[in-house]
């Protein structure tokens, strides 16, 4: 049986902070990538989304179309009153339970959150949600971490055998990018559905 992570996990994540997969701004690597998108309205969406700070950057640069998915109750209430009249579509829901249809799904954090069983259930759903023509990027760990998770690692070669099946490779380097802290243990993807 695979086991899924549940909201009130990641309620009392929150509530304790105990975050620390949150950099606190958006994420350099993803900045660089909505900053060179020229069409606002994009259906976009980001999975797992946490403090969504690249939605904020998203709504600040204009783009009119922007949906963010959590599981946390508490985070969704926060996201809402901070976000909700900025024009931001907070939906507090299990991932594999939304349905919609999306340009671009931008990934930071949500892969690596997700019981690694759960990882072709994701390239999966993740291509049914785009539309045709639609991308999937982001940011991947490229690391393996010592705790049992979450987060949880992987390589490259792993994540090409879940992707694959589903997706076009357009970009999938180690990010030259990233934070410190995280420099030379992560990746950056744009894939498009195939």
């Amino acid at each position: 049986m695979t086991i899924k992570l549940s909201g009130d996990y990641w309620n009392n994540r929150y509530i304790e902070q105990q975050t620390g997969w949150d950099v606190g701004e958006v994420s350099t690597p993803l900045k660089n990538y909505i900053d060179q998108l020229e069409n606002k309205n994009l259906r976009i969406m980001i999975p797992g989304c946490g403090n969504a700070y690249e939605a904020a950057y998203l709504l600040q640069k204009g783009f009119t179309n922007v949906t963010c998915i959590d599981i946390s109750p508490v985070l969704c209430a926060e996201l809402e009153q901070r976000l909700g009249d900025k024009g931001l579509n907070v939906v507090c829901a299990d991932f594999f339970s939304h349905h919609g249809q999306y340009d671009l799904i931008l990934e930071q954090t949500f892969f690596c959150a997700l019981n690694p069983a759960l990882r072709i259930a994701y390239a999966t759903h993740m291509n049914e949600l785009l539309a045709p023509g639609g991308k999937l990027a982001g940011v991947l760990f490229n690391c393996d971490f010592e705790n049992d998770g979450p987060p949880f690692g992987g390589s490259a070669s792993e994540y090409q055998t879940y992707f694959e099946p589903y997706f076009t490779f357009k970009h999938f380097t180690p990010c030259y990018n990233s934070i410190t802290k995280r420099a030379g243990n992560e990746l950056f993807a744009v894939m498009m559905k195939k």
